[in-house]
């Protein structure tokens, strides 16, 4: 398991909801944080998809045409927070005026080129689209954290960008080490 960068922020990092998580947009989800600093924190729910709105329908919301590829797209549920704002987070092959670096390997980029590209295979080589996203007040990640809400780990390729969606939790929680199954809602603090 992983802790806070050496400046007490979560940038790059990933959140892991606890079993026990009970905010129901929550449960057993995944979030990319995306920025942390004394303001407070904006993430990504990476594993959970919205079902009912498709890559095409936005494309064809924004006047952009869709493409044979633009079906392949999939719109993840990025939390609660501003949901009918995109994000595109993706691998750093691919700038443009608007990106945001989040580490050394991943940036966000949250403009209609970005979606007129992934359209056109014109985009970067990894990505995920999500409209929301989960926001933190000064100090609430924090507090969620010694709350025993979440665990937190490294980033991960293949748990941000890969296709299967319902693995993506226990991969995270084997990467830090932990069998969900043994997990206690109880805080241990000693």
């Amino acid at each position: 398991m992983t802790s806070f960068q050496s400046n007490g922020y979560l940038t790059g990092k990933l959140l892991i909801a606890m079993p026990q998580m009970t905010d129901s947009r929550f449960v057993k989800s995944v979030i990319y944080i995306c920025a942390h600093n004394e303001d407070g924190a904006m993430g990504l729910v990476v594993n959970q998809l919205i079902e009912s709105f498709s890559f095409v329908d936005l494309l064809e919301q924004l006047k952009i045409p869709p493409t044979e590829a633009s079906s392949q797209i999939k719109v993840h549920f990025g939390g609660p927070v501003e949901s009918g704002r995109g994000f595109v987070l993706h691998s750093n092959d691919y700038q443009q005026d608007g990106t945001m670096p989040v580490d050394e390997t991943i940036s966000m980029t949250a403009t209609v080129d970005i979606l007129s590209d992934l359209a056109n295979n014109k985009g970067p080589e990894k990505s995920l689209l999500a409209l929301g996203y989960a926001g933190w007040g000064p100090g609430q990640l924090n507090d969620e954290l010694h709350q025993n809400g979440w665990l937190v780990a490294d980033q991960d390729d293949e748990i941000l960008f890969g296709p299967n969606l319902m693995d993506k939790w226990n991969l995270a929680m084997s990467k830090i080490g932990i069998d969900p199954a043994l997990l206690s809602g109880e805080a241990g603090h000693a």
